[in-house]
C-alpha cells in the first residue's frame, strides 16, 4: 500500500462545503466499481467497528441507495442518497440526506459532487459535500464527519488493495 497518497480535508464555512481529495493506488475501473456497487459498498462504507447495510440501490439518475450505517450493537441510523447525475466513471452528484427506517427524509440533506481520475495508475478522487445551511454543516462535522470519513477512506484504501488484479 502506497502511504504517499494525497488526502485533502478542507471546510470552507463561507460557502458551507467540504472539499476532500483522497488518492487511491488503483486503477479507476476498480475505484468507480467501489463507489457504484452496493456489494462492494457495504464492504467500506463506514468506519470499523460501524457496518454499511444497504437495504437497496438503483445507481441510475433519479435512482436511489437506501442504507443503514450499524452500530456493533445493531443501532441503525439511516440515510438516503439520490443520484441526480451520472457521467460513468468521470463523475456522479447525489443529494445526501440522513432518513429514518421506512426513508423519510430529515431534510434539509448536502449535495455531493464527485469527480474521478486517473494517472499512471493512481485514482484521484475529489468530493464536494455542500450543505445548504451552515446548521446542516456544522452538525456534519460534530457528529464526526471528517474522522469517521477519514477512516471510511481508509478502509476502501484496504479494500481496493486486496481486490486489485
Amino acid at each position: 500500500m502506497n502511504s504517499n497518497l494525497l488526502f485533502d480535508f478542507t471546510v470552507n464555512k463561507e460557502t458551507n462545503t467540504v472539499i476532500i481529495n483522497r488518492e487511491f493506488d488503483a486503477d479507476l475501473e476498480l475505484v468507480w466499481e467501489a463507489w457504484t456497487n452496493p456489494e462492494i459498498l457495504d464492504q467500506w462504507w463506514a468506519p470499523k467497528p460501524w457496518m454499511s447495510k444497504t437495504k437497496y440501490m438503483n445507481f441510475t439518475v433519479g435512482g436511489r441507495r437506501f442504507y443503514a450505517m450499524v452500530s456493533p450493537e445493531g443501532q441503525e441510523h439511516w440515510s438516503v442518497q439520490e443520484y441526480t447525475s451520472i457521467s460513468p466513471k468521470t463523475n456522479f452528484k447525489m443529494l445526501n440526506a440522513f432518513a429514518d427506517k421506512d426513508e423519510n427524509r430529515d431534510l434539509p440533506g448536502s449535495q455531493w459532487d464527485l469527480t474521478f481520475n486517473e494517472k499512471d495508475g493512481t485514482t484521484t478522487v475529489h468530493i464536494s459535500i455542500y450543505n445548504e445551511s451552515r446548521e446542516r454543516m456544522d452538525k456534519m462535522i460534530e457528529m464526526g464527519f471528517k474522522e469517521g470519513f477519514t477512516m471510511t477512506l481508509n478502509e476502501l484504501d484496504t479494500l481496493l488493495s486486496t481486490l486489485k488484479k
